[in-house]
């Protein structure tokens, strides 16, 4: 039996939390995958895991081991990825976070069509509208859509976002059209708890550049954008969020733009994914799909037709 067999068998145990669980997650039997890090061990001269009935515990020279081999076991795998990526090969698991707003929007037929287009690797996608930690939840890569100033990450741009602030016809007549973001003090306000300004919304003087917050409060906050349109078109607030989660309502007259001159641009849609030292094949062609797809699919600019 080889050495890396049974350096993925220790790495299973390990992340999995013990020898049951690795054994349901990889379909080798307990018995077997406890045998390869025995012989580990016997290899190496050394206890890398101490067994209790309940729990596993890494030695120090266990934890060692496993950064180690990790990286090593990524790298390897990474560079088959390459090789297979020269004759269009590609496969394995990616694993993505986005936006559950992105999932349910048009930008979710992207995932779709990836997958339809290579079958030889698998999608498990995670939608939830809080930023998830790559490295620590072990993604390959995020979907944000945002203002990104993460420097950790590695970004690539996939379209630009548009963000708007809207109210009701009827919320406008009663406090009149504002001209001027203070202006927008005094009314109330819908706040989506995803963004990260809550309830100090920045706008952006035209002229000069300068930053131009602004403090607003209201009755409902909710961490989806979504549910913030339906609290909008109800008339209980005006809100802050994604052009295209309110696009349609602009259109039809139900929801009014407002303070269009003073609102940031920056904004895009990214897919980020962490530093490596060798970025896996299958990530690397998502990301390349993903930016053909936008091209193609998408027209998120200002006054442009979806």
């Amino acid at each position: 039996m080889d050495t890396l067999t049974r350096m993925r068998a220790f790495i299973a145990v390990v992340e999995n939390g013990g020898f049951s669980a690795a054994s349901r997650k990889t379909g080798r039997s307990k018995a077997l995958l406890s045998k390869y890090v025995r012989e580990l061990e016997d290899e190496l001269g050394v206890l890398l895991i101490n067994r209790t009935t309940r729990q596993i515990a890494l030695t120090a020279a266990g934890e060692m081991y496993l950064a180690r081999a990790s990286t090593l076991l990524a790298d390897l795998d990474a560079l088959s990825e390459e090789a297979r990526a020269t004759t269009g090969q590609a496969r394995g698991t990616l694993r993505i976070s986005a936006a559950r707003t992105f999932g349910d929007a048009e930008f979710g037929l992207s995932l779709v069509a990836f997958a339809k287009e290579h079958p030889e690797i698998r999608l498990d996608v995670h939608l939830d509208d809080n930023f998830v930690n790559l490295v620590e939840e072990g993604f390959d890569v995020a979907i944000r859509m945002t203002r990104l100033d993460d420097s950790a990450l590695i970004a690539r741009r996939l379209t630009e976002l548009e963000f708007v602030v809207c109210a009701t016809p009827e919320l406008v007549a009663r406090y009149g059209m504002p001209k001027h973001p203070q202006d927008l003090t005094g009314w109330p306000a819908v706040i989506d708890t995803n963004g990260r300004t809550l309830y100090n919304w920045i706008f952006r003087d035209p002229v000069s550049g300068q930053a131009l917050p602004v403090n607003v409060s209201g009755q409902f906050t909710a961490n989806s954008p979504v549910t913030v349109r339906a609290a909008m078109l109800a008339g209980l607030g005006a809100a802050l969020g994604p052009e295209f989660i309110v696009r349609e309502d602009i259109r039809a007259g139900r929801l009014v733009r407002m303070l269009d001159d003073y609102m940031p641009d920056g904004a895009g849609i990214y897919a980020v994914f962490p530093h490596r030292r060798h970025l896996p094949a299958r990530t690397r062609l998502f990301v390349d799909f993903l930016a053909t797809w936008f091209r193609q699919n998408c027209a998120l600019k200002r006054g442009e037709q979806a």
